[in-house]
């Protein structure tokens, strides 16, 4: 009797189990497949026109112990910078050292302090091909490029060997892959060491046709090219910056932003054939970001934003949020000290905000808004203002 038992309960043990097994079998969810969503990532980029620094800028930087901190110029625009995944700019000086007297127009040579002042704001590529390259000589190109690499930055257009000069850079950020090419008109008359030609890109058909040719064989989402070129103080593109911007287009350019002019030009949207963009743009001339031009058109001008948005599984790319963000640049007193800084601005109203400016200031100020409004109304219907103290998507 007990061994019945013994069997019985054992029986119905291996039972329930087996219910219990079919219950979690008939009760599991049912598993569908996932669905595969697009994976969409954005490059966000700005990009400003000339960064000079004239002796009188040297002056200001100076402290009292002596030293040179020219951070406050950057104080309150580094802000609109602290989103961007690039920060590209055209630095129009050298930095050959202190044993070399620091110097302003017309020969450059400018403190390394200077240097970290632009890291510190967030830039971090240095376009270094432009008139004023050769103001130090060949020792002076060469530095400036070792003192960039040795803040963490890049610079482009100036090379330290033939080697550099042909090698095409592919920046990989996020996925997005970008190549950018940069080119100057000229040296100011500054002849290059022979030899040396690869030290400075120039702006040479045949060198850009063969660049680009290179550059497309590497398959990047997206190539953009600077000029530095223009006439000096002019509103409107003359008709060589057309031809070659036309030029480049053609041979594979989806982005073309230059400076020179030292004030704004418009910005234009293109088609683009056999490229992953239905259109690029042309930025003609973003005059200056900071120097000490202290002239109408010249003290301030915009900081030009966009984004280069991806689906990483259609591989699609788009250029979105292509605005700009007019400032400009106060000279003066700023917490008791004389100082330069990068004021952002939209209109009028925006003068509440710096409750140090003079009444000159403002006027000036203002006069440089409107300026900047009258310039891009001629741009591209594309080209949105960004209100001071919004960001882009």
């Amino acid at each position: 009797m007990k061994k019945f038992v013994n069997s019985f309960t054992a029986f119905l043990f291996f039972a329930l189990i087996l219910i219990s097994c079919k219950q979690e079998k008939i009760n599991k969810p049912v598993q569908t497949p996932a669905i595969k969503k697009d994976t969409v990532v954005n490059v966000n980029i700005s990009a400003v026109g000339d960064i000079m620094c004239h002796s009188t800028q040297i002056n200001y930087a100076r402290t009292k112990d002596g030293s040179l901190d020219f951070r406050p110029n950057f104080e309150i625009i580094k802000k609109y910078f602290a989103s961007k995944d690039l920060v590209i700019g055209n630095l129009e000086t050298t930095f050959a050292g202190s044993k070399r007297k620091y110097s302003g127009y017309p020969f450059f040579n400018t403190p390394d302090e200077f240097l970290d002042a632009l890291k510190y704001a967030g830039f971090n590529i240095l376009f270094t091909s432009n008139n004023h390259a050769f103001d130090q000589g060949k020792y002076g190109v060469l530095r400036t490029i070792k003192e960039i690499k040795k803040r963490g930055m890049t610079n482009l257009g100036t090379y330290k060997s033939q080697r550099d000069r042909d090698s095409i850079r592919v920046i990989d950020i996020k996925g997005i892959k970008l190549i950018i090419l940069a080119y100057s008109y000229s040296t100011n008359g500054v002849r290059i060491p022979k030899g040396s030609e690869y030290l400075i890109s120039t702006i040479d058909t045949s060198s850009i046709r063969s660049d680009l040719t290179k550059a497309k064989r590497l398959n990047p989402d997206l190539v953009l090219v600077y000029f530095h070129f223009g006439q000096e103080y002019f509103h409107k593109p003359t008709r060589f910056q057309r031809k070659i911007v036309e030029f480049t287009k053609k041979h594979g350019a989806d982005i073309i932003i230059a400076s020179h002019p030292h004030t704004l030009q418009p910005v234009e949207t293109f088609p683009l054939n056999n490229s992953r963009l239905d259109s690029g743009f042309v930025a003609y001339s973003l005059g200056n970001f900071i120097s000490n031009q202290r002239w109408r058109y010249s003290d301030g001008g915009a900081i030009l934003n966009f984004s280069v948005r991806k689906n990483l599984n259609t591989n699609k790319i788009k250029i979105n949020n292509l605005s700009f963000l007019p400032f400009w640049v106060y000279k003066g007193k700023l917490k008791n000290k004389n100082s330069y800084a990068v004021l952002p601005l939209t209109d009028s109203s925006i003068s509440r905000s710096y409750p140090f400016l003079t009444p000159k200031d403002t006027l000036e100020m203002n006069q440089c808004i409107s300026d900047v409004l009258d310039i891009m109304k001629k741009s591209t219907s594309k080209l949105k203002l960004l209100t001071v103290g919004t960001t882009e998507d």
